[in-house]
């Protein structure tokens, strides 16, 4: 005579494949949220990625005029040096910007239409 299973061991069997799937679904229920918190994530640091874009291209935007100005200064300062140590220079500045010449010298000018 063949035994048939006890009742109790049938429902511990399907108790057991009830736990089984319901670890599975836990499982992919916590993949799903884990790939919904890294979506979140990597959405929300787009707009900063972009902001500092930005803040990067106005960066070098300031430093060019930046270097520009240092340049007038630069061009501002040499010019004023030379015009307080070097002689030759302060005379040819002179004879150009004040029309200052020597009494011996002829001086001719080409005048540009405006």
């Amino acid at each position: 005579m063949a035994s048939r299973p006890h009742p109790a061991s049938s429902k511990i069997s399907r108790l057991r494949a009830q736990t089984k799937a319901i670890h599975g679904l836990n499982g992919l229920v916590l993949c799903l949220f884990g790939l919904s918190v890294g979506a979140l994530a990597v959405a929300s640091a787009l707009p900063q990625k972009r902001q500092l874009d930005e803040k990067r291209l106005e960066l070098a935007r300031i430093e060019e005029r930046e270097r520009a100005v240092i340049a007038v200064k630069e061009d501002a300062q040499a010019s004023y040096e030379a015009l307080r140590d070097d002689p030759e220079y302060l005379e040819l500045h002179a004879r150009d910007r004040l029309n200052l010449h020597d009494p011996r010298e002829k001086i001719y000018r080409i005048e540009r239409e405006r």
